[in-house]
């Protein structure tokens, strides 16, 4: 998470320990639309869908006000394909500034103006895809002028210097040689880094994941020096328990103890609740899920970022958070005068 006011990360931290002892979920995905501008190698929500039971902006007050949670992600499908966006966004932050609230895009709908817009109403974080560092990446997400687009843009919005925006980057077999290009890349832009896995639970296909020998040790050796880059400057958003558990991940192609249904849950776009993106079955009760699905959940076939995050402790994810904090601003001083 990006810099916080003192007063609303004081609040975050408080709501965020209710839910936590409570057994309510700490972050709430909200795919507010499965269509999408891309149609990406590694998703099974490409192209546009005929959506006529969506949400509306006040169905979404009423989830956020059952839910409480303490981080919020807009997502997809591609949430910019709707065009009350910003209302919906506005629904779901309180007058107290809480939900810690991402947008999750692909950023091919994103302008400056709209950037601007989507801020004002509430989002604190811009989570931008990015899985190649060229044009690679046009063709990995079936969208040709992407890259170009971001690589014009990004820069622009980092000029605002809020410090919000985060490229995310799934980790695949095809980008597996280009990560540390891509946080390269980032820094060059003013921006940071987020990295999650590619699970094969989206698509039913092995054919992203990185199984091979050779491909591990080069994972291997890129974490740890994403660890290091870490450590000196902060632009990565993910915490060394996360990056080396990529890693791990990878080598077993399994991690146990997913908090699914407890630590996280999603909002469908007509209103139903799912554990998580990759379980079909929909629950109208969050107390359903809890009864129902966490107990007997032993999945551990992926490792993306919101379950990764999760997957530590509630004090831990806050400290990391501050230290990460702490090392951007010490970078940022750095780079200053002189």
């Amino acid at each position: 998470m990006r810099k916080i006011p003192v007063i609303k990360a004081a609040r975050l931290i408080a709501r965020g320990t209710r839910s936590f002892h409570a057994d309510r979920p700490l972050a709430v995905s909200f795919e507010v639309t499965h269509s999408c501008t891309a149609n990406c190698l590694h998703c099974d929500k490409g192209g546009m869908k005929q959506e006529h039971d969506r949400m509306q902006p006040h169905d979404y007050r009423r989830m956020r006000a059952l839910l409480q949670p303490m981080v919020a992600q807009v997502s997809g499908g591609e949430p910019l394909t709707r065009r009350d966006i910003v209302e919906v966004v506005r629904a779901i932050k309180e007058p107290t500034g809480l939900p810690y609230t991402i947008l999750v895009t692909n950023g091919q709908l994103l302008t400056e103006e709209k950037y601007l817009e989507l801020k004002g109403a509430g989002i604190n974080q811009f989570s931008i895809s990015l899985d190649f560092p060229n044009e690679l990446h046009d063709w990995f997400r079936r969208s040709p002028g992407l890259y170009s687009h971001l690589e014009k843009l990004i820069p622009r919005l980092a000029r605002h210097r809020f410090d919000d925006i985060v490229l995310n980057t799934a980790i695949t077999r095809e980008n597996l040689p280009y990560l540390l290009d891509i946080y390269e890349k980032g820094r060059a832009w003013g921006v940071s880094v987020s990295y999650s896995a590619y699970t094969m639970l989206r698509t039913g296909s092995q054919e992203h994941f990185i199984s091979s020998e050779e491909d591990l040790k080069r994972l291997r050796e890129t974490m740890q020096k994403l660890i290091a880059l870490k450590r000196s400057n902060g632009r990565i958003v993910n915490s060394d328990w996360t990056l080396s558990g990529t890693y791990q991940f990878f080598k077993d192609g399994y991690v146990p103890g997913c908090n699914a249904g407890k630590r996280f849950l999603v909002v469908t776009p007509d209103g139903y609740l799912r554990p998580c993106s990759m379980h079909e079955k929909k629950y109208l009760r969050p107390e359903d899920i809890l009864k129902e699905f966490v107990p007997e959940n032993s999945c551990g076939g992926c490792y993306v970022a919101i379950r990764a995050y999760l997957n530590e402790s509630f004090w831990t994810l806050l400290k990391d958070n501050v230290t990460s904090r702490v090392l951007r601003q010490k970078a940022a001083g750095n780079s200053c005068g002189g």
